[in-house]
């Protein structure tokens, strides 16, 4: 069967290719991925994160042993399932910093400064909290605030605070530094 597009890793970035090229019904769109779909419960939860960063979500690699550190070997998660590091992040919706994607600029990826990318962020979101220059509504991509923070997260945010880290509402706004309970 011919293809118009092969698409190799099933992941964040692939997953969205796929949908959008797939949007033309002349197109004949193939996604590959390793992993299975998320069929089992963790990964609907962001409890779950835990228990698919190290077991059926991922490919179980880890560095090798830390001279340094007394042999130790340190756990490096790259997700193995339909969806990618999306699908085992503990639900938690974040993108570069702006001055990466302007490196890239510069280093001649032209269409990949933060400028041009921009747009594409926020027609992707469908965003509970903000719809403005940087945050969209409408899109495939659920993106929302948690409604109930714990108690250690307080606690963390206090410590932050005491460091000199500043509160920022937004870290994907114009100052994407500091401390915040993200959507």
């Amino acid at each position: 069967m011919p293809w118009d597009y092969i698409i190799v890793g099933g992941g964040s970035a692939g997953s969205v290719l796929a949908a959008r090229l797939s949007e033309d019904p002349d197109m004949r769109v193939l996604l590959l991925e390793a992993g299975p779909r998320d069929w089992h419960p963790f990964y609907t939860i962001p409890a779950g994160f835990a228990k698919m960063t190290k077991g059926i979500g991922s490919w179980g690699w880890q560095t090798v042993p830390q001279r340094h550190m007394g042999g130790m070997q340190i756990r490096f998660t790259q997700a193995k399932v339909l969806g990618g590091g999306s699908t085992v992040n503990a639900q938690i919706y974040t993108r570069g910093h702006p001055l990466d994607y302007e490196e890239w600029r510069q280093a001649g990826c032209t269409g990949w400064g933060y400028e041009d990318v921009l747009p594409w962020f926020r027609k992707a979101e469908d965003n509970d909290t903000w719809d403005n220059r940087w945050h969209g509504q409408g899109g495939p991509l659920g993106v929302s605030r948690p409604a109930a923070p714990l108690p250690i997260c307080e606690a963390y945010f206090a410590a932050a605070g005491q460091l000199g880290i500043p509160t920022n509402p937004d870290l994907t706004s114009e100052t994407p530094e500091g401390w915040a309970i993200t959507s």
